[in-house]
């Protein structure tokens, strides 16, 4: 599909990390470090801030809470010096599709609003090839109130894709999608995300499995992360593999406790 892949791949370190709502720390001094060109998968009970630390990272959670305490935010930092603004993409909880816009349009919509010329029609090629990739090739046309949630969710995640950075942040990106639909779009996102720095926020203990390389709980107040889990082989890893079924059980373990 035409998604080329960075070399060498960003390493990026979270220090210090603080957030703080109703005067209770959420996180205190957290750190965390996305190994460069691997997949750090977390998750945790809901509520505990795994979006919160995902938007930490990318430098979205920062300045004042909303109990106007300040000092929240942390330092972020690459393994070549540089920062982590514009060469990240964001995949939300929520689709974010402009509902004026037709599906391609939303995909392509980041390069547009940066300027970029499509003279020889690259972009949209690109596009469409995700959408295929993703199974909505032929609603590329549509807009998005005429699609399904499962359907936004793929538009939304080709756009993320199409965005061709070295560093990628998804909340739950496979959320609202069938069983088969989910596995055959984590091969896909595994394959065109090979070598590239990816955290991926997600509730699902096989999903984490099959796609990381690292697997953290987030616990506790102020959330801590644990040791990390670290699965053998490369992703995507099969459902079936004897080694993820017994490490499942291990995560459940851990999240169940977590729970607590």
């Amino acid at each position: 599909m035409g998604v080329r892949t960075p070399q060498p791949p960003l390493s990026v370190s979270l220090h210090s990390g603080r957030v703080v709502f109703g005067g209770e720390a959420l996180f205190e001094d957290l750190d965390m470090t996305l190994v460069g060109g691997r997949w750090t998968c977390l998750l945790g009970p809901s509520g505990v801030g795994k979006s919160t630390l995902l938007r930490l990272v990318l430098g979205l959670e920062t300045g004042v809470g909303n109990d106007g305490e300040t000092g929240n935010g942390g330092l972020v930092t690459c393994s070549d010096g540089g920062e982590i603004s514009g060469r990240a993409a964001y995949m939300a909880q929520r689709d974010l599709l402009f509902p004026w816009l037709s599906v391609i349009e939303n995909v392509t919509l980041g390069s547009r609003l940066r300027g970029e010329r499509d003279g020889r029609g690259h972009l949209r090629e690109q596009a469409l090839s995700l959408l295929e990739g993703v199974g909505i090739a032929a609603n590329a046309e549509d807009r998005p109130d005429t699609l399904s949630g499962g359907m936004r969710q793929r538009a939304a995640l080709a756009r993320t894709l199409v965005e061709d950075r070295p560093v990628v942040l998804m909340d739950e990106p496979f959320s609202g999608l069938d069983a088969i639909t989910r596995l055959r779009l984590q091969n896909l996102a595994a394959r065109l995300l090979k070598g590239r720095t990816v955290l991926l926020v997600t509730h699902d203990p096989l999903e984490a499995l099959r796609l990381g390389h690292r697997i953290h709980v987030l616990a506790g107040r102020p959330a801590r992360l644990d040791i990390p889990l670290e699965p053998e082989g490369a992703p995507p890893r099969e459902v079936d593999d004897p080694a993820l079924l017994k490490l499942q059980g291990v995560l459940l373990k851990r999240l169940a406790e977590a729970a607590r």
